[in-house]
């Protein structure tokens, strides 16, 4: 049987249109319920040395970035979670494959989250993406 493997997905609220102390307020809300959600293995703050260029960082985090290891058969899971907390509000996501190919997903609205859920789960099953 072969091993479920995860994937890193990197989840951005800085397009929420809150100001630094909103948006940390907010990621420190969400990241005990991410913990929670069935295949979320581990959820964490994007460290400041992980961070893109250009974003915006306090005591060693960067403002409004989370990233989990989600078990790639039950990523359903994280996609509904997301689309049932954020179905209206513009978020980015960044899905990171076993073998290091990345896909850049964003939504804000619950059919966007379908599409983008559809994508993510369209580019784990073809290994022939870049």
């Amino acid at each position: 049987m072969a091993a479920i493997s995860n994937v890193q997905v990197t989840i951005s609220l800085a397009e929420l249109g809150l100001d630094d102390e909103e948006l940390q307020t907010e990621v420190e809300n969400l990241l005990p319920q991410l913990k929670e959600v069935d295949g979320v293995e581990d959820a964490d703050l994007v460290a400041v040395e992980n961070a893109p260029k250009g974003t915006k960082s306090i005591s060693g985090f960067v403002w409004g970035l989370l990233k989990a290891q989600v078990n790639a058969s039950n990523i359903k899971s994280l996609f509904k979670f997301l689309s049932d907390r954020f179905g209206n509000k513009p978020i980015k996501l960044v899905v990171e494959a076993p073998d290091g190919r990345k896909i850049n997903l964003e939504a804000d609205s619950l059919e966007k989250f379908e599409i983008a859920f559809q994508k993510a789960q369209d580019f784990l099953n073809n290994k022939s993406n870049s």
